[in-house]
């Protein structure tokens, strides 16, 4: 049996967004629990998907004896402020120092955070505590599928596991890998790493593991694994995240050096040979409106309308109107989109009252150029608290609390506004509101692809909308400065040089 310290610290962070990840961001929670101390991980996070949950639930049935450091997440944004960073870091260092002699330590991590002063969030956080821990002691991550892998952080641990599915519905499954792996470290085995990074960047909305390539890249990677003996793992990288490390990656994890290289080589270049199939196509906000309505005319199901751009959970606001606009314009009565962010819309119709009709000043207030509210007459037609429990796979069991939310009508379309912003990833999120999602015509959800997980079930078609925000589907509209040279933007596209313009 070993006694293993637990910890977590988690945040995507695109460089472009609008708004930073103070402390208040992860001392509130939301789509999942606030910051976390001591003991209180273990029954905060229990039965969620998550992995910090299902490494616990794994380590524990093998006998292991858990100490419990600090966790903390935040939903996606621009930069974590130093504050933050220095706050919850500490928290997790100290929390180490006083629990006195450890066999190993694990920790839940995204693999994407930059902050203020830092490119490599993750890498940093591993360097201290290796230096804290000394060179012999294990440590093992469990990572996001869109973490952008750094070699410090290959360096700096010794094991780094995964997800696999996009969307992350075995987050939880990850967590319990990571302690399966620990598992074979403690007993000898997986001592030799070997890195390699990809040449091109990924969009995020294909990099779907429900479609190809992204879903047979993961079924030759569990193949390999399966023949080799070895642990691999394939990070699809987090493109709008302008930092030298930012990227798709493979790792791999043998009893020898030379097999550990030579997997690491084989998984890349099976990615690389996929390269010209990482597209899809994308609709405006006006083509796709006007194809899901011919759609709607004779489908028994919702025609789902992804609004890409603007998803909070690759660090947009959830608040921009581009696709509710074309929605109006074209009377797409029955229509529902969720969840718009605006705390301000919401406490206004609470004031009123369901039934109560006012002027909305309806989203737009991230501060993003060229956006602006839109000004429409409308009706609360629902109030909600914004707490309820999710059941769809990605978010299973999370204990959301949005803030206050309302359902305001707008000429027949329903809008489903919250306080606080998530990606509409789970039917309940609407049934809060009395909406039930399946019997929807059209249906726009403020996600790129976590959705597909409750949603794709019961959708006619879905459509990528490429409505305005801060997460472009085409990385070339992104003003790229910092990135490794040579790294191609898009698959097949053009390569970044350094002090060159990537739209060159």
């Amino acid at each position: 049996m070993a006694r293993i310290a637990v910890g977590g610290f988690q945040h995507e962070t695109n460089t472009f967004a609008p708004t930073k990840a103070g402390l208040e961001a992860f001392l509130q929670g939301g789509a999942w629990p606030g910051l976390l101390e001591g003991e209180a991980i273990f029954p905060a996070t229990r039965g969620i998907n998550l992995p910090v949950a299902g490494f616990c639930e794994a380590a524990a049935a093998a006998g292991h004896d858990l100490v419990g450091l600090a966790w903390a997440a935040a939903e996606p944004s621009d930069v974590v402020t130093e504050r933050a960073f220095e706050t919850i870091a500490g928290k997790i260092s100290d929390r180490l120092a006083a629990a006195g002699p450890v066999d190993a330590l694990y920790l839940d991590l995204h693999g994407a955070m930059v902050t203020e002063q830092l490119a490599d969030g993750e890498g940093e956080l591993l360097r201290r505590l290796r230096m804290q821990l000394g060179p012999d002691l294990p440590i093992a991550v469990s990572l996001d599928l869109h973490a952008n892998v750094s070699e410090e952080m290959v360096a700096e641990s010794n094991l780094l596991a995964i997800y696999r599915t996009y969307p992350h519905i075995d987050m939880a499954e990850t967590g319990a890998l990571a302690a399966a792996w620990l598992e074979r470290y403690l007993a000898g085995g997986l001592r030799h790493a070997a890195y390699r990074q990809i040449p091109f960047l990924i969009p995020l909305t294909t990099g779907c593991t429900d479609l190809e390539p992204a879903g047979g890249l993961y079924a030759t990677l569990a193949r390999m694994e399966l023949e080799s003996g070895a642990a691999l793992s394939f990070a699809c990288g987090f493109a709008p995240a302008d930092t030298p490390v930012c990227g798709p990656s493979v790792v791999a994890y043998a009893d020898s050096a030379a097999q550990a290289g030579e997997l690491a080589e084989a998984l890349a270049a099976a990615v690389e040979a996929a390269e010209p199939d990482f597209a899809a196509p994308v609709y405006s906000p006006e083509d796709g409106v006007a194809k899901a309505l011919r759609i709607a005319k004779e489908a028994r199901r919702p025609v789902v309308l992804a609004d890409t751009q603007d998803n909070p959970g690759a660090g947009g606001n959830g608040d921009s109107v581009g696709l509710l606009q074309a929605l109006i314009a074209q009377a797409a009565k029955g229509a529902v989109l969720g969840l718009l962010n605006d705390p301000g819309c919401a406490e206004q119709a609470h004031v009123l009252g369901v039934g109560g009709k006012a002027r909305f000043s309806l989203g737009a207030k991230s501060g993003i150029p060229g956006h602006r509210p839109l000004e429409v007459e409308a009706k609360v037609a629902a109030l909600g608290d914004g707490r309820f429990v999710c059941t769809g796979p990605f978010s299973l069991g999370s204990r959301m609390d949005l803030g206050r939310m309302a359902l305001l009508d707008i000429e027949g379309i329903s809008v489903a506004v919250s306080s606080r912003k998530t990606q509409a990833a789970d039917k309940e999120m609407f049934r809060h509101l009395g909406v039930e999602p399946v019997a929807v015509p059209i249906l726009g959800l403020k996600s790129s692809v976590h959705f597909r997980a409750d949603f794709a079930p019961i959708a006619e078609e879905i459509l990528v909308i490429a409505a305005p925000g801060p997460n472009p589907v085409d990385h070339l509209q992104l003003d790229y400065k910092r990135l490794r040279p040579g790294l191609r933007l898009m698959p097949m596209g053009p390569r970044f040089a350094q002090g060159d313009s990537p739209r060159a």
